[in-house]
């Protein structure tokens, strides 16, 4: 059973990617919640509300990722056309935390 959670009555699906499967073009905006969705899954969110909350720093991996997801989104919108498997890992940055 697939779940899904309901922001203000425009929720997405579950895995985000009805862009291939309806056959439409991918646009900026689908590429915005690709990024999104990753930045999210890398706890960024997360380690920025324990730095407010504790003046700890987020660590340079995840705020090193934000700037190369924001680069690749904004470099993938900017494509024309923009890829249909746009949300591959191949265009992505992979979340390094090991440094």
């Amino acid at each position: 059973m697939k779940l899904r959670v309901i922001e203000g009555g425009l929720g997405e699906t579950a895995d985000g990617r009805e862009t291939v499967a309806s056959g439409r073009r991918p646009s900026r905006e689908d590429v915005r919640r690709e990024a999104l969705r990753r930045l999210r899954e890398s706890g960024y969110h997360s380690s920025c509300v324990r730095e407010a909350a504790t003046g700890v720093p987020a660590p340079e991996a995840l705020r090193y990722l934000k700037l190369q997801l924001d680069f690749a989104a904004e470099t993938l919108s900017r494509l024309d056309p923009i890829p249909h498997d746009f949300s591959a890992d191949a265009y992505w940055p992979s979340a390094d935390t090991s440094r």
